[in-house]
């Protein structure tokens, strides 16, 4: 069997009796090493391939209070159709399963194939993914390389049940840093999310980005996938 054909394998971590809980107090879910060694070079393989055709983006996201874009994106339209490995993952019974359990909602793939799963590649001082919330409810994001340190920066900062842009200074914001390999499970379309800036040359955050909703939720709310994942919209100083 062609190895690049079949998903990565992902075995599914049995999770605390609070999951639920905790993910519906904090809107956030650390899944630590949730993607083995072995699926993650496979991973990284499949997209150093893809990253030749990737395009940068940078702008400021007006329907987000014009939060600020420098990153390097591959939309859900060229994963599709050029890796296999992201597209099989992102079916994957066993990892749609967990998010039900943890959520306690009838959670189903995204139609959209846009913003259905993209990567999101920092890898210049002052990359940053500015403050943002999801159109759809719930984000699975992996993290294929990180930062080692935290002072690098590429660290997820995100305000619980908060969806006010931009962030009042009064919410308080939580800060997470994460290893490759590592994964975490956030309610995201009621969360106020960033992810702060890299500090300095030679680290590189590259994260797989899988969106989830629910059987009555398939339409966007905002065009701001479009305009950072579709290759049709040209980058312009502020994004509409």
């Amino acid at each position: 069997m062609d190895r690049f054909r079949t998903p990565p394998a992902i075995s599914c971590p049995d999770l605390p009796a609070d999951a639920p809980r905790r993910f519906a107090m904090d809107s956030y879910l650390p899944l630590p090493g949730l993607i083995p060694q072995l699926s993650l070079a496979r991973l990284l393989e499949e997209l150093a391939g893809l990253e030749a055709e990737t395009r940068r983006r940078d702008f400021a996201m007006e329907c987000m209070g014009g939060s600020p874009r420098h990153m390097t994106t591959i939309g859900g339209p060229a994963l599709a159709a050029g890796s296999p490995l992201i597209s099989g993952l992102y079916q994957q019974r066993s990892l749609v399963g967990l998010l039900r359990t943890v959520t306690g909602e009838p959670v189903v793939p995204v139609r959209e194939v846009t913003e259905r799963h993209v990567v999101n590649i920092l890898h210049r001082p002052g990359d940053t993914h500015g403050e943002h919330t999801d159109d759809y409810p719930f984000a699975l994001v992996l993290f294929l390389e990180a930062p080692a340190d935290p002072d690098d920066g590429g660290l997820l900062e995100y305000s619980p049940h908060t969806t006010t842009l931009p962030l009042p200074e009064a919410v308080p914001v939580h800060r997470r840093h994460h290893r490759a390999g590592d994964a975490y499970l956030l309610r995201s379309d009621t969360t106020a999310h960033r992810v702060s800036p890299l500090t300095r040359p030679g680290v590189r955050r590259t994260v797989l980005n899988f969106a989830y909703t629910t059987p009555d939720r398939q339409a966007a709310l905002t065009p701001s996938a479009q305009l950072l994942y579709d290759d049709g919209h040209a980058d312009s100083e502020e994004a509409r």
